[in-house]
C-alpha cells in the first residue's frame, strides 16, 4: 500500500461499511473492515451493532449477523420459504441430496473417515466427497491412528453457509445416528455372510452379472 494510500481521507463510516459488505464473498472482522473504510477498530464495530440494529427494526428482507467470526449479510429467516423456492427452481446451483446427506453425517460425526461416512449412508460416498472438498464445505483432519484412514470435518464455510458460530450450534441429531461401535460389528457381520460356503464350488467363477430387474444382460457373441 503506497503512502498517498493510507494518508486518503476516511469516507463517511456507515454507508462505507455497507458498500464494502455487500461486495465480500466471506464475512469480514471488524478489524479489517476497519482498514478497509479507514476508521478506528471500535467506531467501526458500533456502527456494524447499529445497523444491524436498523435493519431489524425496520424489517427489511435481510439482517447482518457476525457469523464464524466475521460480519455478513443474511436473508432473513421468515423469507426461507420465498428463498427457497427461488433456489429449488434451478436458478441457483445446489447440492444434490446425496451431497447433503453425506455432508450431514461429516458434520455430526467429525472427524471421520469416507469409510465410515460410506457404512452410515449404506453407498460409496468418494465422488460426493470429492465434491463437497471442491467447494470447501468439507476438508482433511489429519488421519486415524489405527487405519491411517484420511479424516474429514467441515470447514468455516459450512458455518457461514448455514449461519451459525460453532459446531455445537447444530440441531441435536447426532443420536439418532449409528454407533460407530454398531457399525463396526454389522460391517464385520457382512463380510462375513460373503463367505463362501463349504458347498460352493470356487472355480465356479463370479456370478453371471445382472440388471436392476435382475435380468442377466445382453450377450454379444
Amino acid at each position: 500500500m503506497t503512502e498517498e494510500s493510507l494518508e486518503s481521507p476516511a469516507v463517511e463510516l456507515r454507508p462505507a461499511i455497507e458498500a464494502v459488505l455487500m461486495v465480500a464473498d466471506e464475512p469480514l472482522d471488524a478489524v479489517v473492515l476497519a482498514s478497509a473504510v479507514r476508521h478506528p477498530v471500535e467506531d467501526v464495530e458500533a456502527a456494524l451493532a447499529q445497523l444491524a440494529a436498523e435493519y431489524a427494526e425496520q424489517g427489511r428482507g435481510f439482517e447482518l449477523r457476525n457469523v464464524a467470526g466475521g460480519w455478513r449479510y443474511y436473508s432473513r429467516d421468515e423469507y426461507a420459504d420465498v428463498v427457497e423456492g427461488f433456489v429449488l427452481d434451478g436458478r441457483q446451483s445446489r447440492l444434490t441430496q446425496a451431497a447433503l446427506e453425506t455432508l450431514a453425517v461429516v458434520a455430526y460425526k467429525q472427524p471421520v473417515s469416507r469409510a465410515r461416512v460410506s457404512a452410515i449412508r449404506g453407498v460409496n460416498v468418494d465422488g460426493v466427497m470429492r465434491t463437497l472438498l471442491a467447494r470447501g464445505l468439507v476438508e482433511t483432519a489429519g488421519s486415524d491412528e489405527s487405519s491411517g484412514a484420511h479424516l474429514y470435518r467441515t470447514t468455516g464455510y459450512f458455518l457461514e453457509r448455514i449461519g451459525i458460530t460453532g459446531i455445537d450450534d447444530l440441531p441435536e441429531l447426532a443420536p439418532y445416528l449409528p454407533d460407530m461401535e454398531d457399525l463396526e460389528d454389522e460391517l464385520t457381520a457382512m463380510a462375513g455372510s460373503a463367505t463362501p460356503s463349504p458347498d460352493e464350488d470356487p472355480s465356479a467363477g463370479p456370478a453371471p452379472e445382472t440388471t436392476d430387474s435382475g435380468t442377466p444382460p445382453d450377450e454379444h457373441p
